[in-house]
C-alpha cells in the first residue's frame, strides 16, 4: 500500500479528519491525499502559505519566531501546524506542516542559511479539552526541487501515525 492510502486509511478507521500548512511543499501533501478515493472523510482543510506575511497573517506565526528562528525552523513549523488547528472553520484533529528550503536559491545562499534541501515538519494534535501536543522533525533530503518538495511531502505523511501513536494513551483510546 502506498503512504497517501495508509495514512487515508489510518485517519478514516479512527474518524479522524487532517488540515495541511504546507510552505515548501506547495500544497503537495493535501494533493496527495486529495488522490486516494474516499479522502474526502478525512481531509478538513489544506493551508499554503509561502511568504512570512502569509505564515503571519493566516497561520498566526510569530514575526518574532520567523526573525529569532528563521523561516526554516521546527519553531516556524510548531506554530503553523497549531495555528492551523486553531482557525475558525478548521474541524481538523490533527495538523501537519512543513517549511523549508528546497534549493540553494529561496533565501539568497547565505552562510547562515540551512542547506538546500532542509525541511522541518510539525505534527499538532488536538486533545480533548483544546490544548495541543505537537512534534517537531528536521530532514534534509536530496535531487532537485521537486524531488525534495515530493519527499518531503511524502515524509510528512509518513509519520501522522507514527506520532498519533506518540500521543499519551488516554487520548489515543478518545478517538
Amino acid at each position: 500500500m502506498n503512504i497517501p492510502m495508509q495514512v487515508v486509511s489510518f485517519l478514516r478507521a479512527r474518524g479522524l479528519k487532517l488540515a495541511t500548512a504546507e510552505s515548501c511543499t506547495g500544497g503537495q501533501i493535501a494533493s496527495y491525499l486529495a488522490s486516494v478515493p474516499g479522502s474526502g472523510a478525512c481531509l478538513d482543510v489544506g493551508f499554503v502559505s509561502y511568504s512570512p506575511s502569509g505564515k503571519a497573517g493566516f497561520l498566526g506565526v510569530r514575526q518574532s519566531t520567523m526573525e529569532q528562528c528563521g523561516l526554516t525552523s521546527e519553531a516556524v513549523a510548531r506554530e503553523m501546524a497549531e495555528g492551523a488547528l486553531r482557525q475558525q472553520g478548521c474541524c481538523a484533529d490533527i495538523a501537519v506542516s512543513n517549511t523549508g528550503l528546497a534549493d540553494g536559491g529561496a533565501q539568497g545562499g547565505s552562510d547562515d542559511d540551512p542547506p538546500p534541501g532542509t525541511q522541518c515538519f510539525a505534527w499538532s494534535f488536538r486533545q480533548r479539552g483544546g490544548e495541543f501536543v505537537t512534534f517537531a522533525e528536521t530532514r534534509r533530503f536530496s535531487g532537485d526541487r521537486n524531488d525534495v518538495r515530493s519527499a518531503a511531502a511524502l515524509y510528512a505523511l509518513s509519520r501522522v501515525e507514527h506520532y498519533f501513536n506518540q500521543l499519551p494513551r488516554v487520548e489515543r483510546d478518545h478517538s
